[in-house]
């Protein structure tokens, strides 16, 4: 083997760790790609590196930080709620244990917990994220190096060029602000699989009495259109009385042609993929809690579902 192959089968055997790490602090597909795709142009020129995992994980790490900066800009001229680019991957509805032991992961996540196997992590819940998104970067980075994947306050130091009194001070405070912002319990992905199927059952049916059985009193719709596809509005609503009707009423102006619903675990959670023909046309992602809705993620915007895979 030359040194070339030997640089690529290092980089492979680590692409998904890198890709979990960069994912979860950029929230998107597209620009984690990119950021891999720097990280191993930077990689490619290295040789004799003893700790391969430590350099990519920090050139990832320092390129997403900077990556940040460009995706905060097109968040500030983005039309509507922003929501992340979902990760989603087919499910047997019947067979539910993998997401079990998912949820249990990005529970302890929730709660401050190391996850310990940063390979078995793929991505944090979409509803975590979206707190995230209110942390500063590092902020972000850090939470997702120690509270996700486990890393040491002087492993995370030495990533990001801060002392490891100053990650420990910025880990405990991005961890007080999620778990300030989160359920403590997270729903069962069982119930949550079947109050997802109650949801899509009274959307399709247009049975408003059904939608608002299921939904809590002071729900939170988040719809990210991007201004490219149908959506609730430019912030995100609150309130069943508000939301259900809007549903119901957008739902009765006229049929999705060659309707197809798919279920799909979306970021570790039990959701919904809607089709219109083969073409993806929502992902829909729910918060439940004793048994009723409490939070609707649902993407349309185009750009954001081009990386999921119908079959």
């Amino acid at each position: 083997m030359n040194a070339q192959d030997e640089l690529t089968g290092v980089f492979r055997a680590h692409r998904e760790l890198l890709f979990a790490v960069v994912y979860n602090i950029l929230g998107s597909i597209a620009d984690t790609e990119d950021v891999l795709q720097e990280t191993w142009l930077a990689w490619s020129t290295r040789s004799g590196t003893e700790n391969p995992r430590a350099y990519l994980v920090r050139a990832a790490v320092n390129s997403a930080l900077a990556r940040r900066t460009t995706i905060n800009r097109r968040k500030e001229q983005y039309v509507g709620p922003w929501l992340p680019e979902p990760v989603v991957k087919p499910v047997d509805p019947v067979d539910l244990i993998e997401q079990v032991e998912q949820a249990e992961r990005a529970e302890g996540a929730e709660q401050g917990e190391p996850a310990g196997d940063a390979e078995r992590v793929e991505a944090v819940s979409l509803a975590v994220l979206v707190v995230l998104e209110t942390l500063t970067p590092l902020e972000r980075a850090v939470f997702v190096l120690h509270e996700v994947f486990g890393c040491a306050p002087p492993e995370i130091a030495e990533i990001v060029g801060r002392t490891p009194a100053g990650v420990r001070q910025l880990a405990h405070r991005a961890r007080e602000h999620v778990q300030a912002r989160r359920p403590r319990f997270p729903a069962d992905p069982q119930v949550q699989h079947e109050v997802t199927q109650r949801f899509v059952d009274a959307v399709v049916d247009a049975d408003l009495n059904a939608l608002t059985e299921v939904l809590a009193p002071d729900v939170t719709l988040w719809a990210d259109g991007g201004g490219k596809a149908r959506a609730a509005g430019l912030h995100p609503l609150l309130g069943r009385d508000r939301i259900a009707p809007l549903i119901i009423g957008d739902r009765r102006r006229g049929p999705v042609p060659g309707l197809d619903i798919r279920y799909r675990v979306v970021n570790g959670d039990p959701a919904a993929l809607l089709l219109s023909g083969d073409t993806p046309f929502a992902v829909i992602v729910l918060d439940v809690e004793d048994d009723q809705v409490t939070g609707i993620y649902a993407i349309t915007n185009p750009d954001k579902l081009t990386h999921v895979e119908v079959d």
